[in-house]
């Protein structure tokens, strides 16, 4: 007698958000230096009735949380481990900027990795274009 395959963890959120007819959830990545491009991104998607999450830490900005060296680099570590699981909870990723880091370049990879769609405002700097 087979067994009916259990769902992957990400099969069972795809199917919740449909459930509770969730809109589509669009996660913002790109290096920190375009933080007003990412707001005003924000503002469009979420215009067009889509759910936003984006960086919410602008580490080259002067803050008092990241004031401290050892204590900026663990929150970087921190942070980027945010990031990937609102990679995982949303359903595509919108890349903004014309310049693509080694953090950004990860998250794309690690997006794609997890077959979700990548869109850029600038295509012409997607790394596997």
């Amino acid at each position: 007698m087979s067994h009916p395959r259990r769902s992957t963890p990400e099969e069972t959120l795809v199917e919740a958000k449909k459930r509770l007819s969730l809109p589509r959830i669009v996660v913002i990545c790109g290096s920190t230096r375009f933080m007003a491009e990412m707001t005003e991104a924000d503002v469009r998607e979420t215009e067009a009735g889509r759910i936003v999450v984006k960086p919410g830490c602008d580490m080259k900005s002067p803050h008092a949380l990241w004031s401290d060296p050892v204590e900026a680099e663990a929150l970087k570590a921190r942070l980027d481990e945010l990031h990937r699981a609102k990679i995982r909870l949303a359903d595509e990723v919108l890349v903004i900027g014309d310049y693509i880091g080694d953090s950004t370049r990860a998250e794309i990879a690690y997006a794609r990795s997890l077959e979700k769609p990548v869109r850029f405002t600038h295509p012409e700097v997607d790394p596997d274009s």
